[in-house]
C-alpha cells in the first residue's frame, strides 16, 4: 500500500468535504472553496471527521494515483483552513516592489516596470520594498505564481542579485582571478 495514500486526512471543524457521483471532491472552508477531479479507481470515504482514500487494485498506476490524490485532497483541506504563502526577496540596488490594489509592480533593473495581476483567491503583500508575499488557498496557484515572479529576474551566482525565495541559498561563484 502507498505510504502516503494510506495516511488519514483529518477534517477540522468548519470544513465540509463532499464527493459527487462523478468523483469530484469539493472542499469548503472559512477561506473559500476548492474542487478537484479524482480518478474513478480511487474512492474517498469519510467518517467522523476523517477522510480515507482506497484504490481498487495494486497495479503500479493505481499506487501512484493513490498517493497523488491523497496529497491533493490534503492540500485542499489545509488551503481552505490555513492557506499557503510564498515569500520572495528582491536583492539588488534599486530593486523594489509595490502593490496597488490587486497588482504587483516590480522594478528590477529593466527599462520598464513588470506587473502581475493577482488571480482569484490570491493576494500580494509587501511588508517592505524588497519583500513580496504571495498568499492564497490553492497551493499550486501560489507556487506557480511565485515561480513566475522569480523568473522575471532569477538570482545570478556572482553578485547574488535577483529575485529569490526567502529560504533559498544561492551558490556563489568567484569572479575573475586576474593576472598574478
Amino acid at each position: 500500500m502507498s505510504r502516503i495514500g494510506k495516511l488519514p486526512i483529518s477534517v477540522p471543524k468548519g470544513v465540509t468535504v463532499t464527493v459527487d457521483e462523478s468523483n469530484v471532491v469539493v472542499v469548503k472552508g472559512p477561506k473559500g472553496t476548492l474542487t478537484q477531479d479524482i480518478n474513478r479507481d480511487i474512492h474517498l470515504t469519510q467518517d467522523e471527521g476523517v477522510l480515507h482514500l482506497q484504490r481498487k487494485n495494486d497495479s503500479k498506476p493505481q499506487k501512484a494515483m493513490h498517493g497523488l490524490y491523497r496529497s491533493l485532497v490534503h492540500n485542499m483541506v489545509v488551503g481552505v483552513t490555513e492557506g499557503f504563502s510564498k515569500t520572495l526577496e528582491l536583492v539588488g540596488t534599486g530593486y523594489r516592489a509595490q502593490v496597488d490594489g490587486g497588482k504587483l509592480t516590480l522594478n528590477v533593473g529593466y527599462s520598464h516596470p513588470v506587473t502581475f495581476d493577482a488571480p482569484q483567491d490570491v493576494s500580494f503583500e509587501t511588508p517592505n520594498a524588497t519583500t513580496v508575499v504571495v498568499k492564497g488557498i490553492n497551493k499550486q496557484v501560489v507556487g506557480n505564481l511565485a515561480a513566475d515572479i522569480r523568473a522575471v529576474r532569477p538570482p545570478e551566482p556572482y553578485l547574488g542579485k535577483g529575485i529569490k525565495y526567502k529560504d533559498e541559498h544561492i551558490r556563489r561563484k568567484v569572479g575573475k582571478a586576474g593576472n598574478k
